[in-house]
């Protein structure tokens, strides 16, 4: 049975060649296309919910913290 991708095919092959790339450029290793799309989405599976939550909990942080800003400046018109 084939696991869902957590990138597009569209993302897959856009990420492709700099993957082949710095896989020839770092590693002096040559590998198709298709290959580098395979290695994509396995790296994806394996950290991008590690990742996603992160940048959630990033954009969390950043929201609470502008809006202990705003309250602050409630605060300070109703003095």
């Amino acid at each position: 049975m084939p696991t869902q991708s957590m990138l597009s095919q569209p993302q897959l092959q856009q990420l492709a060649p700099a993957v082949q790339q710095y896989l020839s450029r770092e590693l002096q290793v040559e590998v198709g296309a298709f290959d580098a799309q395979f290695l994509l989405d396995f790296v994806a599976a394996q950290i991008g919910r590690q990742i996603y939550n992160q940048a959630l909990e990033d954009a969390q942080q950043a929201l609470s913290q502008r809006m202990e800003s705003l309250q602050a400046a409630i605060w300070d018109l109703e003095k």
